[in-house]
C-alpha cells in the first residue's frame, strides 16, 4: 500500500511517503511558513523522490487535528480533496497521538502530548502503550494546563510530558507533578509525518464526503454566536473551553 500522509496541523509541516510500513521520503521543516503555498510543492518533491505519481498512491493519512484552525483546514483539504479526485481513501489520525507515538513503546509512563492554545490553555490529550498500540487514557480536548495537571495527577501514574516548555508550564507541572512527571526532549515534540502514515496505515477509513477537522474548541465565531443564544450552550458542551 502507497500512503501520503500530511500533517499540517500546526507551525510545522511534515509529509511522508510510505510503501506500507518502509519509509520512502520524507521532509519535515518548523518554520513559519504558509503551508497553503508549501504544502503541495513539498508533496511534489517526495512523490519525484520516491518515484511515484500522485495517482499511485492508495491511501492519504492526514492530521485531523486538534490544532491551528487554518493549518488544519489546509491539511484536511488537500487530502479530501485528492482522496476524492483520485478516487482513494482517506485516514484521519489525531495530531496529539501523532505525536505521542514518538515515543518508544517500550515505556510504561503516560505520555501527554500537549500543544500550546495560548492564554495558558492546550490542547492536550493521554496516551500509553498497551499490547504494541498507542490507547487513549484522556480524550484530546481543549483544557487550561492547570485544569490538565490536575487530571493527570489523578491518575496517579508516572507521566511524560511531550510539549512546549514555557516557564509558565513548567512552574507549574513542577509544583503540581513533582516526581510523578518526566519531560520528554524537545525532539519528540515535532509531529513526524513518517509516524503519522504509520498510524494511519492500519486504521479504517473515513467517508471522504463527512470528513471534517477536529478543532476541540470552537471558533470565535461560534463563541460569539453563542453568548446570543444561551440556550444551546448544552449541545455543544464538550467544545466549550475548560479554564
Amino acid at each position: 500500500m502507497k500512503i501520503l500522509a500530511i500533517d499540517t496541523s500546526n507551525q510545522p509541516l511534515s509529509v511522508a511517503v510510505l510503501d506500507d510500513d518502509h519509509l520512502l521520503a520524507t521532509k519535515t521543516m518548523n518554520i513559519s511558513r504558509n503551508h497553503s503555498t508549501t504544502l503541495m510543492p513539498v508533496v511534489a518533491e517526495l512523490l519525484e523522490d520516491s518515484h511515484l505519481d500522485v495517482a499511485d498512491i492508495d491511501r492519504f493519512v492526514v492530521a485531523e487535528g486538534p490544532g491551528s484552525y487554518t493549518g488544519l483546514r489546509i491539511g484536511v483539504t488537500t487530502a479530501k480533496v485528492l482522496a476524492s479526485t483520485l478516487n482513494k481513501e482517506l485516514v484521519g489520525v489525531s495530531s496529539l497521538k501523532t505525536v505521542a507515538a514518538n515515543i518508544a513503546p517500550d515505556i510504561d509512563q503516560v505520555i501527554v502530548p500537549y500543544f500550546d492554545a495560548r492564554n495558558l490553555n492546550v490542547f492536550a490529550g493521554a496516551y500509553q502503550w498497551k499490547n504494541g498500540q498507542l490507547v487513549s487514557v484522556i480524550e484530546d480536548q481543549h483544557i487550561s494546563f492547570k485544569n490538565l495537571l490536575a487530571q493527570l495527577q489523578d491518575l496517579h501514574q508516572a507521566i511524560m510530558l511531550v510539549g512546549p516548555q514555557k516557564d509558565e508550564f513548567a512552574e507549574m507541572g513542577a509544583q503540581v507533578l513533582g516526581s510523578q512527571a518526566t519531560v520528554a526532549s524537545a525532539n519528540f515534540q515535532l509531529p513526524q509525518a513518517a509516524v503519522l502514515g504509520r498510524l494511519g496505515r492500519t486504521m479504517d477509513p473515513v467517508d471522504i464526503d463527512f470528513f471534517v477537522p477536529q478543532y476541540r474548541r470552537l471558533t470565535q465565531a461560534e463563541l460569539q454566536w453563542m453568548e446570543k443564544h444561551p440556550e444551546e450552550k448544552d449541545r455543544h458542551a464538550n467544545y466549550i473551553e475548560k479554564v
